[in-house]
């Protein structure tokens, strides 16, 4: 939970990711409630997870992988801490961004204004609105190299 000079109040539990989002995929349970999008979802949120753990394993410095939730229920995926800056990553399996997928990172922006957002979709568009970096997500996974901040490449 990332809670540096918070003046919102934050929720304090953590997250669990496994370590393969394909063993994700196998081992979840399915059945007639479960939503095949949102299985979708959480292995991409897993997978992104996997390659921003490699990134601040294998990058000098320090870096460590946050997420943030207020007790109203807004809510970034990511939030990368430590040498390479400070950077906030919403993950949404989705072809495409809807303007309400901003509002967590518009929200956390508020709060840390000296953060990089940024929203990672399905598609294959990649924009800026209002300051957020709207990104493919296999763009940004390709692009996550040791040793490089995660957006040098843009």
């Amino acid at each position: 939970m990332f809670r540096k000079r918070a003046k919102r109040n934050t929720v304090r539990h953590e997250k669990l990711y496994l370590f393969d989002a394909g063993v994700f995929r196998a081992l979840r349970p399915r059945g007639p409630l479960d939503n095949p999008h949102e299985i979708d979802g959480q292995a991409l949120e897993g997978l992104v997870a996997q390659h921003l753990r490699a990134w601040a394993s294998y990058s000098k410095g320090r870096s460590e992988l946050f997420f943030w939730r207020t007790q109203a229920g807004t809510e970034v995926d990511f939030i990368v801490y430590g040498d390479h800056g400070l950077q906030a990553i919403e993950v949404k399996n989705a072809g495409r961004m809807q303007p309400a997928d901003l509002r967590p990172l518009r929200t956390f922006r508020e709060e840390y204004p000296e953060a990089d957002v940024v929203l990672l979709h399905r598609g294959s568009e990649r924009s800026r609105v209002d300051g957020v970096w709207c990104l493919p997500a296999d763009d940004f996974l390709r692009n996550v190299l040791p040793d490089r901040g995660l957006l040098a490449w843009l």
